[in-house]
């Protein structure tokens, strides 16, 4: 059963949400957050295997939350996913940067919904969609100085070769038939770099992969 908490200060969109994901069998709501401080509480209290949520929130934005709960070691299980609209992008790589898993926008399909919650609970980061590309290629393209330059030498070349093609927005399956190797081996080779980079999840190795200058960002 996926634990799923529910962060946004509009009620209208929190039971929007929630009507969709207590459909599912594999899927339990198990708390609701109107503010950014609530959630951070929730979070502590119900230990969800993913929090949604909302960029902007009374008291405690969705960032600072955000940044609170990826700092905290007993909330390592939660995954973060934003949700956001697509007029906000200059938050959605703060949030990232802060340690969220990947965003939603809040028109999304109801398939795509399910699916995205699906895949942060298993740890994945929702980085495969063009606009995320699109949002990384846009803010890493004057990155700050770099954390991981020098940790980037303990990695593999394969290691290397995995980040980088992840850092593009390729999935574990893309990236293993591009390098001609299995699936679990291409997530092998992912979850070795997370380890050595001290990467709290795929969100953050691709940020790392971007900040250290492995990746270039293409240009607009």
């Amino acid at each position: 059963m996926i634990r799923v908490l529910l962060a946004d200060d509009q009620p209208l969109i929190r039971s929007g949400f929630r009507a969709l994901l207590d459909l599912e069998d594999d899927i339990e709501v198990v708390a609701e957050a109107a503010d950014g401080g609530e959630c951070l509480a929730l979070a502590g209290k119900h230990l969800p295997d993913v929090a949604l949520v909302d960029i902007r929130m009374p008291v405690m934005d969705g960032i600072e939350a955000t940044r609170r709960i990826a700092a905290d070691p007993s909330l390592a299980g939660v995954h973060v996913v934003m949700l956001t609209n697509y007029g906000m992008d200059e938050y959605v790589f703060h949030a990232l940067r802060a340690g969220a898993a990947g965003f939603l926008v809040k028109d999304v399909l109801p398939e795509d919904f399910l699916h995205a919650v699906r895949v942060a609970a298993r740890g994945e980061a929702l980085l495969a969609p063009a606009i995320t590309r699109r949002l990384i290629d846009r803010y890493v393209s004057q990155p700050p100085p770099s954390r991981a330059g020098g940790a980037l030498e303990e990695l593999t070349g394969r290691e290397r070769e995995a980040v980088a093609l992840a850092a593009r927005g390729l999935s574990n399956d893309e990236i293993a038939d591009r390098m001609v190797i299995s699936p679990s081996t291409a997530k092998t080779h992912l979850n070795r770099a997370m380890t050595k980079l001290h990467a709290r999840d795929r969100a953050q190795l691709v940020i790392l992969a971007y900040e250290s200058g492995l990746v270039i960002p293409r240009n607009r």
